[in-house]
């Protein structure tokens, strides 16, 4: 157990510093799922496992972890597709058009409560000058 403790946190330490690197990270991430994979590929070739098998073997296995579909088509796709939305590529003209509408409408909104609020806190100022003029 703590042997897998000081694991976790050195996983931490590696990722946040890594984070900040994303080009790096993909590349180191990409090394150490080739050389697992050379590893495997490695290994079936030593126990003479036939392509065929190691075929079933990966399909079962991956279907069994829920990767299969994960790793074939993605998450995003499969939740886009979930909640009854298209790709981008599939939306017309007309409704791209109403997209941005809609967009320019919530700029005005958020425009004109940005307006609200600042009149709200002048206001404010002038009564706690009142309060402090009428407090001497």
């Amino acid at each position: 157990m703590k042997l897998l403790k000081l694991f976790d946190i050195l996983e931490d330490k590696i990722r946040h510093r890594l984070s900040h690197w994303p080009i790096l990270y993909a590349l180191i991430g990409i090394l150490g799922i080739v050389l697992i994979w050379r590893g495997v590929w490695h290994l079936a070739d030593e126990i003479n496992l036939n392509p065929w098998l190691s075929i079933i073997f990966g399909v079962v296995i991956l279907l069994s972890t829920g990767l299969l579909v994960a790793i074939a088509i993605g998450d995003e796709v499969l939740i886009n597709a979930f909640r009854g939305r298209r790709k981008i590529t599939e939306i017309r003209l007309e409704e791209a058009l109403t997209l941005a509408e809609r967009v320019e409408e919530i700029k005005k909104l958020l425009d004109s409560i940005n307006s609200r609020v600042g009149a709200i806190k002048k206001e404010e100022e002038k009564i706690k000058v009142e309060i402090d003029e009428s407090q001497k």
